[in-house]
């Protein structure tokens, strides 16, 4: 069994390995100069995605609100992860439907939305980010696979190049998610 541990954690950093070029440091250092910039500016970032895509939503938003790495301010992050809204949204309206109109109610122009889909394709995510676009904000897109129809929708896309299982997609996924909050961190909050 031991050969199964090590091909999962070689096949995990050969996922990262190949995401880790020049050019893709270069947009995750531009999504988070970005989204520092929302937030320098009074604005919020929104996060949302289905399953583990979920969780990372969450995740992202709560070491922005709370703590990350070192004691700073609370920092205004939210994600729509609020079961009463998903469930009465998703009943009335359609569960294609439970991120954009969170956006709708709560977000402003000059605000961004954080959009994970390691497909590029969940219907809901990408009403979010059709929703998103039309109202001002910046969206940041995290992908596998080709991207999907997300990949149009982002100013700016991470996409993960793998086209296997979703949890090799959502490992790199949280490495991004770390590196953009330690941008926004290092833009935002001086040290000492």
């Amino acid at each position: 069994m031991w050969q199964l541990v090590e091909e999962q954690l070689t096949e995990a950093a050969d996922v990262l390995r190949r995401f880790t070029t020049p050019e893709n440091c270069a947009r995750v250092e531009t999504a988070g100069q970005r989204l520092a910039a929302v937030l320098a500016a009074g604005g919020r970032i929104f996060s949302c995605g289905n399953g583990g895509s979920m969780c990372d939503a969450m995740h992202f938003a709560e070491e922005l609100t709370g703590r990350f790495r070192d004691d700073r301010p609370a920092i205004g992050a939210v994600a729509i992860a609020d079961p009463s809204h998903l469930s009465c949204v998703g009943n009335d309206y359609g569960y294609d439907h439970v991120f954009s109109r969170y956006l709708q109610g709560m977000a402003r122009p000059g605000d961004a939305l954080l959009a994970i889909s390691t497909s590029g394709k969940s219907p809901n995510v990408l009403k979010a980010a059709e929703t998103a676009r039309g109202m001002g904000l910046y969206v940041v897109a995290l992908t596998g696979k080709d991207g999907g129809p997300l990949a149009g929708l982002a100013d700016t896309e991470l996409r993960v190049p793998h086209t296997g299982y979703a949890d090799r997609i959502q490992e790199v996924h949280i490495k991004l998610i770390h590196c953009l909050i330690l941008l926004i961190e290092q833009h935002l909050v001086p040290k000492g």
